[in-house]
């Protein structure tokens, strides 16, 4: 059943969908970060951008922080939203863990198609090596989420956690929630996603843009895995986390029942994106004390 936050966020109207004609891509983009500056935002003790090596990031440093980072990447389909629209929610982020975040504004298509992103997160964990002291943290939500993992797994023994909030994995949409649990989240819609970030067919087939294709996750870190239970994305993170568990990971998987695609971000309309967040904070201090 769906919470009755849920059904209302539902029933509020949309614009064009993303593959038809009428969508207009830099509108949307423009809309999002609108509505993202309208919103409220803690305070956090320091607020600066930063250049990675080259990639845009936004650093922020709660009072009292402990040693590490948290790099958190945007969700947004790969295609939109960026450090600004994701801003409220980065600075919750630090403000519950406890450590700094690292917010990076990676490339996006379809200006810039796949490597790009993950290219980018690289880089921009080299910078943070190199600048800020760890231990460190991926976190990502949908498609930040695929990146996070995909960090994760190109650079092993680096990180000392990842959280992964509905992460967006798989091209082929071949799991069943994509029939039975899609609520507000159109499969054509997915795809559309997935064809803007790949370059080529053959980029579809890439374990740095597919991580469900790689041949080993045993490299993880200690995961919490988070999925929706009206999400067409759910059952390719649950099947991410039971392949984990499978392969040695410390792995925690966590379904938040009545809930939708995307309620992390928005505490003010889903209370349960509050819960998530202390959630999040637990994992992370469990393994960054």
């Amino acid at each position: 059943m769906l919470f009755p936050e849920a059904r209302r966020a539902l029933e509020q109207p949309a614009g064009p969908p993303v593959w038809s004609a009428e969508h207009d891509l830099a509108a949307e983009r423009a809309a999002a970060r609108a509505a993202a500056l309208a919103e409220p935002r803690e305070g956090v003790a320091e607020v600066r951008d930063v250049d990675a090596d080259g990639v845009p990031g936004r650093l922020y440093r709660p009072a009292g922080a402990r040693p590490g980072v948290v790099v958190h990447l945007h969700g947004g389909g790969f295609v939109f939203h960026d450090v600004e629209v994701h801003d409220p929610a980065a600075r919750r982020l630090a403000n519950r863990t406890g450590l700094s975040v690292l917010s990076v504004d990676y490339r996006r298509p379809p200006e810039d198609p796949f490597p790009a992103a993950p290219d980018d997160v690289s880089t921009a964990l080299r910078w943070l090596r190199a600048n800020e002291p760890g231990p460190y943290v991926v976190h990502g939500d949908s498609a930040g989420a695929n990146l996070a993992l995909v960090a994760a797994l190109r650079h092993p023994g680096v990180l000392a956690a990842a959280v992964l909030i509905y992460p967006f994995l798989d091209p082929s949409a071949g799991f069943d929630t994509y029939r039975t649990a899609g609520a507000g989240f159109d499969p054509r819609e997915a795809a559309w996603y997935w064809q803007q970030y790949a370059a080529t067919p053959a980029d579809l087939e890439h374990p740095d843009l597919a991580p469900l294709r790689a041949e080993s996750l045993a490299a993880m870190p200690p995961t919490l895995v988070v999925t929706a239970e009206h999400d067409p994305l759910r059952d390719e993170g649950e099947h991410l986390a039971l392949r984990l568990a499978e392969e040695g990971v410390e792995v925690v998987s966590t379904r938040y029942q009545g809930q939708i695609h995307g309620f992390w971000r928005h505490p003010s309309v889903f209370p349960a994106a509050e819960a998530l967040m202390g959630q999040v904070a637990g994992f992370v201090r469990q393994h960054v004390p």
